[in-house]
């Protein structure tokens, strides 16, 4: 007499075909590791730059330096001259250098804290921008970092007063992590 075939519970195949497809991810993870990496480049903005453009790669070997006068101790540093953001640490070592694109109203030098922060909205502009963090008003504008979500440069302005100080989608992770509520913004010409 023949015996009748057992079914297997529908738990057993979900958990075979789960750690099956975990086994595959995991194959490609590693095999993707192997492979070439992309390297961030230092990028410079243009005063002509539009909605699409990308910065241009610098051929600078060396960061720019910490401009003299801008302070001690944990800062971030604004060049207004350099079109420049560096993240400075409690030692007074620069931990990244940020090439940006300032809104056509300019902060006035001095010493300043970032007082609020902001996960999204639009810009003036009507681009949608994130990792907002402001630390002064001119003008009736706040004047805040903030990079696009799309990872954009903003275009030129046209008429239209913006006050934002924009740079790339890394960059602008990088802040929004390094400059908490309170952080000092030290800005120099």
């Amino acid at each position: 007499m023949p015996v009748p075939a057992r079914r297997l519970p529908s738990w057993v195949w979900v958990t075979g075909l789960t750690a099956g497809a975990v086994a595959a991810v995991v194959v490609l993870g590693m095999r993707a590791d192997q492979g070439p990496h992309p390297t961030a480049t230092a990028a410079r903005p243009s005063a002509s730059a539009s909605a699409s453009a990308q910065p241009t790669p610098t051929k600078s070997a060396a960061p720019a330096a910490v401009p003299d006068g801008s302070g001690t101790g944990r800062r971030v540093v604004y060049s207004l001259g350099q079109k420049r953001v560096w993240l400075v640490d409690a030692s007074d070592a620069a931990r990244r250098t940020i090439a940006v694109w300032p809104g056509t109203v300019s902060p006035d030098p001095g010493t300043y804290t970032i007082s609020q922060r902001t996960d999204a909205t639009t810009g003036t502009d009507g681009v949608q921008i994130e990792h907002i963090m402001y630390f002064t008003a001119k003008s009736g504008l706040s004047i805040a970092f903030s990079n696009a979500v799309d990872g954009s440069s903003p275009p030129p302005a046209s008429g239209i007063q913006t006050s934002g100080i924009r740079m790339g989608k890394a960059d602008g992770n990088a802040l929004w992590t390094f400059g908490e509520t309170g952080t000092t913004v030290v800005v120099v010409k």
